[in-house]
């Protein structure tokens, strides 16, 4: 089928006029690609859902986040990133597939997989981990919604790591850190999986827009990776169109009203931009049109309750298990249970933005634990979601509760106001109120279950006087009553943190480097991000990456080299034995890392490699066997733009977390490499707690001076709305741009915050593209004339533009 659309779109585009063509690389509205009749070419939709279908119901000129159809919500990626199962997250794909084509949306606008550079930021609980776990996941996730004939587009490509100034910042990060942490793992999606389009980024990657950074989107992702799919914009992300397709953009969304398709025009009749290049983004986005309305299934309608089972396992699958002192759980089948925290009957259990879903059904952990335990089960709200401060009213009622009570869980974790896409947090603490619950219950009772509903990792200074915790993420529509299945026993916990837990605000090294702004952000730590960094600093973390608790024991043993020398073309297969010691059945998740403790260039003390999810009945053995390629123990050479090995010796990790290694053994390696060092590598060598890196050590790193840090002036295309409230004219143009925000306000507090805040870091080229035609560039380039004090230019530039658009 592939050989025959590409056929058929070739021979469309050559009986396309040239307006035509152009007319094809921008969206129709804001959720469709465009068609043409005569051609037999129809509309396709494309629509937002990393974990669930969010279908915009209003008309397409409405933007915003609200009134979508109903569908499933599934836990949101970090929750489906802890559950460690490929086969779970290819469900879960097909099901959102099967979603789509029940509502005739042709392409899914996920996964979302950027790297969780920072703790704090907002989008986080949308992506899924490391970049090996991340690509493994993303890839998984793809094939399932692909293998339906729906697309997906990978995104957002690449570094776009934080909230803050998002559409305008540019992201300064070095050529290794940009290729073994920030590309990986999509990379490992694309090769893997071969999604049908990729999204590319708002930001810039090194003082190059990601929607026209051709290095990005044609020598990596087409020639090196061997791409051959669409590239779309984020919406609203393009700067430049002419540049944008010449670099390999091939789809701006939404539509900018034809004020960019005429610039495509212009650009090749001035001979600016080549024929051929318009012709094949024409091509890919036929191709991608002509095989998605060839999978349509009118009439189809797919298993919602299979779907709403599905999301149950995934929710339960993707709980963590942090800490169970004295066996606390599960709990006992006769115990009195006080179930405490406003979030058992108002759950959280998705995040904000873009990606919100509205659930065709939503199961409460109080409706779910009366269900089970009925009068056994008691329950008091001790805070109140709306309202961060702590309520004496609520809290002695709280413990009165768990006093009559014999075990209490209390759930707490980050209510919406706290995460969200278009701004991030501000911290890493739980709302003061859920603190002094936790820590007043504490108080009456020694026998304490905590549950968090977050979406990225939060401190607990509460931890020692809790017996257990259980980080539940935010685990979709049916979280509720997945979260009984585990308290109970009915399901083993086998969920495992994707991510590490800080033990203090500032102990990972990118807290002094984000978010910056408003122009620039330095990633100056590096490779270290994550458990890189603090397994190499010996920084100690609240939770490990990896870590996870189970109801059961389990045993490893055995590991088992195919060879003790090897060449780095040759493949080394890894095997050991998994034992169930314990009376539960249950799953581990078996972790394999790698570590080169000779390198020339300075490594992170392990990184994960591969990984396995094992189910065992009690006493059941299993072996388990890996694959390591070349990969798995290469660097990217910077020098000569290329992944090397260097000879020597490597310690093959097998752990159930990155501090808990179980098994250990070694292998020579031949490689090809010579060993050369890197340019500024002493400062990154052997990090320790606390370690930051001055401007200058990273600029050696970088091997070029860093860009000037931001500045205001002069006022530019890409300025963001916020930064002109220090002029008069740029203070009323701001003041009216987020009246009009005001006015379209959903009344929801979070999805309006989020608005705002979008709104007010919005570059100004935004406010043409998404005028729909009544604001054009020549007036946009007098505003800022004036903005700039050249008053007698900006006022001839705007007449001149009045008299154009009259004409």
């Amino acid at each position: 089928m592939r050989e025959e659309i590409k056929k058929r779109a070739e021979a469309i585009v050559r009986g396309l006029t040239l307006e035509e063509k152009a007319a094809f690389c921008s969206g129709k509205g804001l959720w469709h690609l465009k068609g043409l009749e005569r051609a037999g070419i129809p509309d396709i939709m494309v629509a937002d859902g990393p974990h669930g279908l969010r279908k915009q119901a209003a008309p397409d000129d409405r933007p915003g986040v609200r009134d979508s159809v109903p569908a499933t919500c599934f836990p949101t990626a970090v929750g489906l990133a802890a559950a460690w199962n490929c086969e779970l997250l290819t469900a879960v794909g097909r099901a959102l597939g099967e979603e789509c084509l029940q509502e005739g949306v042709s392409v899914l606008l996920g996964p979302g997989m950027n790297i969780k550079r920072s703790p704090l930021c907002g989008r986080n609980f949308e992506y899924f981990s490391d970049p090996y776990l991340a690509g493994a996941c993303a890839a998984a996730l793809v094939r399932g919604v692909q293998s339906v004939g729906v697309g997906t587009a990978v995104k957002h490509f690449a570094v776009n790591n934080q909230e803050k100034y998002r559409m305008s910042v540019n992201a300064v990060v070095d050529e290794r850190a940009l290729r073994e942490i920030y590309l990986a793992g999509f990379e490992k999606a694309i090769k893997e999986a071969r999604p049908w389009t990729v999204m590319a980024a708002y930001n810039k990657l090194n003082g190059v827009y990601a929607t026209e950074n051709k290095e990005l989107l044609t020598g990596i992702l087409r020639e090196e990776w061997g791409f051959d799919g669409l590239v779309m914009s984020d919406w609203g992300a393009t700067d430049d169109r002419v540049r944008a397709l010449a670099a390999g953009m091939d789809l701006e969304m939404p539509s900018s009203g034809g004020i960019n398709d005429r610039l495509l025009v212009e650009a090749v009749r001035k001979g600016v931009l080549p024929e051929e290049k318009l012709d094949a983004a024409v091509k890919r986005v036929l191709s991608l049109i002509l095989t998605t309305a060839a999978h349509k299934r009118e009439g189809f309608r797919c298993d919602m309750e299979a779907h709403h089972k599905l999301a149950r396992r995934a929710a339960s699958e993707g709980m963590v298990l942090l800490k169970n002192e004295g066996g606390l759980l599960p709990l006992p089948a006769e115990a009195k249970i006080a179930l405490i925290g406003q979030f058992a009957e108002k759950p959280r259990y998705q995040g904000a933005g873009s990606s919100l879903v509205n659930p065709f059904r939503l199961d409460t952990a109080l409706a779910a634990g009366l269900a089970r335990l009925g009068g056994k089960l008691s329950y008091a709200p001790g805070y109140d979601i709306k309202n961060a401060a702590a309520k004496e009213k609520l809290l002695a009622e709280a413990r009165e509760t768990a006093r009559a009570a014999e075990i209490t869980v209390i759930l707490a974790g980050l209510t919406d106001e706290y995460e969200s896409e278009g701004f991030d947090r501000e911290h890493l603490q739980l709302p003061d109120s859920h603190n002094r619950l936790i820590e007043s219950i504490c108080q009456v009772t020694d026998k304490v279950v905590v549950v968090l509903f977050n979406g990225a990792p939060v401190l607990m200074p509460w931890l020692d006087r809790v017996p257990a915790v259980l980080e539940a993420y935010l685990p979709g529509q049916a979280g509720g009553s997945a979260l009984w299945d585990i308290l109970l026993g009915d399901i083993n916990p086998s969920g495992k943190l994707p991510e590490t837990f800080p033990s203090a605000e500032n102990d990972y090294p990118a807290a002094h480097y984000f978010p910056m702004g408003p122009e620039q952000v330095e990633y100056r730590e590096s490779l270290y991000v994550g458990y890189r960094y603090y397994d190499t600093a010996g920084t100690e973390p609240l939770f490990p990456f990896g870590h996870g608790l189970s109801y059961t024991t389990f045993v490893y043993s055995g590991l088992t080299l195919s060879r003790d020398r090897l060449r780095e073309d040759e493949e080394l297969t890894v095997t050991l034995t998994v034992e169930n010691a314990g009376d539960l059945a249950g799953a581990e998740v078996v972790q394999l890392y790698v570590r080169d403790p000779e390198s020339s260039v300075f490594r992170p003390e392990k990184e994960l490699k591969g990984f396995a999810k094992v189910y065992l009945l009690p006493k059941e053995k299993k072996v388990l066997t890996f694959t390591l390629d070349k990969r798995a123990f290469a660097y990217y050479d910077v020098a000569r733009h290329q992944w090397q090995v260097e000879s020597g010796e490597f310690a093959i990790l097998a752990g159930a977390s990155s501090r808990d290694i179980r098994l250990c053994k070694h292998v020579y390696v031949e490689g090809t490499a010579k060993a050369a060092g890197q340019p500024g590598s002493e400062t990154y060598r052997r990090p320790g707690p606390g370690w930051q890196v001055a401007r200058e050590d990273f600029a050696l790193l970088l091997g070029r001076n860093l860009p000037p840090g931001s500045t205001v002036k002069p006022y530019h295309r890409n300025t963001p709305l916020v930064l002109l409230r220090r002029n008069l004219i740029g203070r009323l143009l701001y003041f009216r741009v987020m009246q009009e925000v005001r006015r379209q306000a959903s009344g929801n507090a979070v999805q309006d915050r989020m608005m705002a805040a979008t709104a007010r870091e919005l570059p100004l080229r935004a406010i043409v593209t998404m005028s729909g035609g009544a604001i054009t560039f020549d007036q946009l380039d007098g505003l800022l004339d004036l903005l700039n004090g050249h008053y007698l230019r900006g006022l001839a530039r705007l007449w001149r533009s009045r008299k154009k658009k009259k004409l």
